[in-house]
C-alpha cells in the first residue's frame, strides 16, 4: 500500500499550567490515504475538532500545547513533511492548497465585509497561477458545482444574505477550489437539509474518485458515515477506542463505547419513547438495547384548542447589496402559507435550505416582518396587527432556539449572567437566590456542569452552545417555542438527551413546539404532525407516521430518499 496522505503519530496535547494541565489528546495515531474517506466519530468535547484543527495548527493561539506525537503530510510531490514542526509562513503554503478544510460553523468563518466570491477568488489568487478573470470564472463554477441556485448571484452576495445551509456550500467551494490533496470537514453538513446534504456528499465522492483526494470527515451523523466513509474511528475523551472498516464497525462494534454511539439513534425508537442515552447504555452496557425501549405508544392525535392560526402569511425579500441600495427585483421567502399549530402539540416544519422555513418560524414571532396575512393567538389577537409594546408582553410566552448558536450568545457576557438576563426581565417574581438555582438547575438539565456559568461562550464546544441556547430559551417558561434546528448540531448522544429534555418539558409544562428541522427522522420522533415545505409554500401536512410511511408528494419522498442510510440504519440491530 502506498505512503498515507496524511499519518497522525502518538499526538498527545494539552491545555492549562503545568500544575493544572488537562489532556485534550492522548496518544491519538491514525491515517488517511489517497481517495479514502476516514470518518472521525464521537461525542461533543470527544477531541474530534481539536484534533482536525491540530493537523493546520489552527489552535497555536489558543494555549494548547503539543507534549509529544508527530502529524506527517504527503505532499503533491510525495516529500513528507511533519507539519508540526514548520513555520508559520512554511505552513501557510499548505493551507487551503494542499490542505482544504470545511469548519463546522460558516458564519464565523466567512469575512462579513466581503462577498463570497471575492472570497473564492481569494484562495485561488494566492495558491494559483490564475488570472483575476479566471478566478472569476472558476469562483463561478465552483458555487454551481456546490448546487447553489442561481449561482451568479452569489458572486456579488455577502454572507448576512445567505441561509445557514447557503454559508456552508460556500465554505466548501472555497475549501476544494485548489483540489486539495487532503479535505478536512468538520461537520460539513450539519445546517443542511437532506436533498443538499446528499448532493454535497455526492460532490465529495466525485471529487476523491476524479482527483485521488483523501477525506476526514468528521460527523456525528451515523447515516452518513454507514453511506460516505471507509473506515471509521471513534474518539472518547481524547482517546481512541477503535479504528475499523465501516461495515465492520456497524455490523460487530467492539468497545462498548461504540456500541452505545449505535443504540441511541432516535430512529431506533418510536414516538414518546425515552431515548437511552450513551452513559446509560454503558452502565448498563450488558443489556441488549430492547431492554431500554419501552411499549410503542399510539399516535397523538391534537387537541382541538388551537394556539397560533396562520392564515395566508406571506414574506418577502426586498434584493439589496451591503450598502443597503436595491436591486432589481424581490424574493417571495414565504408564499400565502397558511396553518394550525394546536395548544400542547409539537409541530414539524421540513424541507430544504432556502424553501423560508426560518423565515416563517421567524415571522410568527415578529423577528421578521410579514408583507401581508395574518398570525392569531389563543383564538383572540392577531400577533401582527399588535402595537410593539403590547406585543413585548407576550415575548415570555413565544421564545426561540435558534440555528447557529455562537452568533446568538453574547461573546462577552459570562454564561450565568447571559441566562439570568432573561429571567430577571420576564420572571421578576422571582428572587435572585431562587433565579440563580433556576439558572444552575437548567444548565444540569441541558447537561452542562454548573460552573458553566463562570465561562464565556468561546469555551464551549459547538454542540455545548447549542444546549446554553435550550437553556436560555427555557428559561422563562415560554407557551410556545420554535426550535430551528436545535439540534442539527448534537452528536447523537447529545442529541438524544436534548430531544428527551423536549419530550420531558413538553409532558410537565404543557408548551407547544414548531420543530424546524431538515432530519425528518428526528422529526418522525419527536413532532405529532409535519408540514412539508417547498419554495415557501406548505405542499403537504399531515400525522407524523403518514408523512413518514405513506407519503403523498414528490417532494416528500425525495426528501426521504435523500436521507444517508437512515433506512438501513433503522433495520439493523
Amino acid at each position: 500500500m502506498d505512503a498515507p496522505v496524511l499519518s497522525i503519530q502518538h499526538l498527545c496535547a494539552e491545555i492549562g499550567s503545568p500544575d493544572n494541565k488537562h489532556l485534550l489528546l492522548n496518544d491519538i495515531s491514525l491515517s488517511v490515504y489517497a481517495g479514502e474517506t476516514l470518518a472521525l466519530v464521537g461525542e461533543s468535547g470527544s477531541g474530534k475538532s481539536v484534533t482536525a484543527l491540530s493537523i493546520l495548527r489552527l489552535l497555536n493561539h489558543s494555549g494548547i500545547r503539543y507534549s509529544s506525537g508527530e502529524i506527517i503530510f504527503n505532499d503533491r510531490n510525495n516529500n513528507e513533511v511533519n507539519l508540526l514542526q514548520l513555520k508559520e509562513k512554511e505552513l501557510n503554503d499548505y493551507r487551503g492548497k494542499e490542505i482544504g478544510f470545511v469548519f463546522q460553523e460558516p458564519m464565523n468563518s466567512l469575512n462579513p465585509l466581503m462577498t463570497c466570491g471575492k472570497q473564492i477568488t481569494e484562495v485561488l489568487l494566492k495558491h494559483t497561477a490564475c488570472s483575476k478573470k479566471e478566478a472569476a470564472s472558476k469562483a463561478l463554477e465552483l458555487l454551481r458545482k456546490v448546487e447553489l441556485p442561481h449561482p451568479e448571484r452569489f458572486l456579488d452576495a455577502y454572507p448576512h444574505e445567505l441561509s445557514g445551509g447557503q454559508k456552508q456550500r460556500v465554505m466548501i467551494a472555497m475549501a476544494i477550489s485548489c483540489n486539495p490533496r487532503l479535505l478536512i470537514a468538520d461537520e460539513p453538513t450539519t445546517a443542511l437539509d437532506v436533498t443538499v446534504q446528499k448532493s454535497i456528499l455526492q460532490l465529495l465522492q466525485s471529487l476523491q474518485k476524479s482527483n485521488g483526494m483523501a477525506l476526514l470527515f468528521i460527523t456525528h451523523d451515523l447515516g452518513i458515515v454507514s453511506e460516505l466513509a471507509d473506515r471509521v474511528a471513534v474518539l472518547y475523551r481524547g482517546e481512541l477506542l477503535e479504528t475499523r472498516p465501516v461495515t465492520e464497525l456497524f455490523s460487530h462494534p467492539h468497545h462498548p463505547y461504540t456500541k452505545a454511539l449505535l443504540a441511541c439513534r432516535p430512529i431506533l425508537f418510536e414516538k414518546g419513547q425515552t431515548l437511552p442515552t450513551i452513559s446509560e447504555l454503558l452502565t448498563h452496557s450488558n443489556n441488549p438495547v430492547t431492554a431500554a425501549v419501552k411499549e410503542i405508544q399510539a399516535a397523538a392525535i391534537p387537541p382541538a384548542e388551537t394556539l397560533l392560526s396562520v392564515q395566508n402569511l406571506t414574506v418577502s425579500f426586498g434584493s439589496r447589496n451591503f450598502l443597503g441600495k436595491k436591486k432589481s427585483g424581490s424574493v417571495v421567502a414565504v408564499d400565502q402559507v397558511s396553518f394550525d399549530i394546536f395548544q400542547g402539540e409539537t409541530l414539524g416544519l421540513v424541507g430544504e435550505s432556502g424553501c423560508g422555513k426560518t423565515t416563517l418560524g421567524r415571522t410568527l414571532l415578529r423577528l421578521q416582518q410579514a408583507e401581508s396575512g395574518s398570525i392569531i393567538f389563543h383564538g383572540k389577537e392577531d400577533l401582527l396587527k399588535l402595537p410593539l409594546q403590547r406585543f413585548r408582553s407576550h415575548r415570555k410566552e413565544l421564545q426561540i432556539v435558534f440555528q447557529d448558536p455562537y452568533a446568538s450568545l453574547n461573546p462577552r457576557m459570562r454564561i450565568g449572567d447571559m441566562l439570568l438576563e432573561p429571567v430577571r426581565l420576564h420572571r421578576p417574581d422571582l428572587s435572585k437566590e431562587a433565579a440563580k438555582v433556576l439558572i444552575r438547575t437548567l444548565l444540569q438539565k441541558v447537561g452542562l456542569p454548573e460552573d458553566s456559568e463562570t465561562r464565556y461562550p468561546h469555551a464551549f464546544s459547538g454542540g455545548q452552545r447549542q444546549r446554553l441556547v435550550i437553556a436560555r430559551a427555557l428559561a422563562v417558561k415560554p407557551a410556545f417555542i420554535v426550535w430551528d434546528e436545535s439540534v442539527s448540531a448534537l452528536d447523537v448522544s447529545i442529541q438524544a438527551q436534548i430531544l428527551n429534555l423536549i419530550n420531558e418539558l413538553k409532558d410537565t409544562f404543557k408548551f407547544t413546539s414548531l420543530f424546524i428541522s431538515h432530519d425528518l427522522s428526528v422529526v418522525r420522533y419527536l413532532c405529532d404532525r409535519i408540514l412539508i415545505m417547498q419554495k415557501g409554500r406548505i405542499v403537504e401536512s399531515g400525522l407524523a407516521e403518514q408523512i413518514w410511511n405513506t407519503p403523498r408528494h414528490p417532494y416528500t419522498r425525495e426528501l426521504l430518499d435523500a436521507i444517508p442510510g437512515q433506512r438501513q440504519l433503522s433495520k439493523s440491530e
